[in-house]
């Protein structure tokens, strides 16, 4: 991995090339069934850490249009009326699950003083475009009415990666609702599925763990034969995007999705939307949900906390 970090021009952090060569043999993911890709996932779950003790977490279901959709409630404290943060796990639509999200869930309900509801999404192929977004649109909805007796006026959207992607594509759709969710905290977000087509892909094509086959393999089992150009399913496609909550955008320096995320952020800027980017130099896709292997994760789920807790606090937007 340091030869590829050479070529591509970038100093990763110690943490990184720690992770890299423990993922370095992980095969093809289009060379194995998804059953064995989602188990493959499962080894590295104690890389994500404990995070923080809270006083209740626990499962439950929301109504979905495809049946019940499972999430687990954390609970900074018992009080009633709090803030509420929808996150969508990562996974590229196909692996992940809330154990994968455990620790970063905890960690952001602790640093946001919200409710963090995770979304265990019915994932591809199985259940291709749009499952996933309607689960999660469903879960909004419901946050959203004040359901599981949560402040309505104050939800939050989030998640990593393929979740990073759900959360821009709710912000969207669900301009003009009322209540509004108030921000959105997008961790390395899939903006396109226009997959290779920016200068990151070319850098960060192998090697750096997220790998430019394997988003391609992830688009066509999520994406199957739905138009890729569909905002619900490419936010970075829709042609407007005023009017969408403020935005807080993560990234890792030395990830293939690290131009379309600066890309996107620079569009809702643009559009008037207020935007704080912040990118992780020498880290790799997916250092935010490594809390027992990478330092940055913490900073980064702290960061992300008090960015929803300042949000939290402002007075509803008109």
């Amino acid at each position: 991995m340091l030869a590829a970090a050479r070529r591509a021009g970038v100093e990763l952090h110690p943490d990184a090339v720690q992770f890299l060569a423990l993922t370095s043999g992980d095969p093809p993911l289009d060379t194995q069934s998804p059953e064995q890709n989602r188990q493959g996932m499962l080894a590295a779950l104690p890389l994500t850490g404990t995070g923080a003790d809270l006083p209740s977490v626990t499962d439950t279901v929301v109504p979905g249009p495809g049946g019940d959709v499972p999430v687990r409630l954390y609970r900074p404290s018992t009080d009633p009326g709090l803030p509420a943060v929808l996150y969508a796990h990562g996974g590229g639509w196909v692996q992940g699950d809330l154990e994968l999200s455990d620790s970063t869930c905890r960690d952001l309900a602790a640093a946001s003083g919200a409710v963090v509801v995770s979304v265990d999404y019915r994932r591809a192929p199985e259940h291709p475009f749009p499952a996933a977004f309607d689960d999660c649109l469903a879960v909004a909805q419901h946050l959203l009415a004040g359901g599981h007796g949560v402040d309505g006026s104050r939800v939050a959207l989030s998640g990593d990666s393929a979740g990073g992607n759900l959360a821009a594509a709710l912000a969207l759709n669900l301009r003009g609702h009322r209540p509004a969710p108030v921000h959105q905290v997008l961790v390395y977000p899939v903006v396109t599925l226009a997959v290779g087509e920016s200068a990151s892909y070319e850098r960060f094509a192998e090697g750096f763990f997220l790998t430019r086959r394997n988003m391609a393999y992830f688009a066509d089992q999520y994406a199957a034969g739905a138009d890729r150009g569909d905002p619900r399913l490419s936010p970075g496609a829709c042609t407007d995007v005023t009017g969408v909550p403020p935005a807080t955008v993560i990234l890792a320096e030395a990830d293939p999705l690290h131009d379309e995320g600066v890309a996107y952020a620079e569009r809702l800027a643009r559009a008037g939307v207020e935007v704080e980017l912040r990118v992780w130099p020498g880290q790799v896709h997916p250092f935010v949900a490594l809390g027992a292997a990478m330092g940055d994760a913490h900073d980064a789920r702290s960061y992300a906390g008090a960015r929803l807790e300042a949000a939290f606090a402002l007075p509803p937007r008109s």
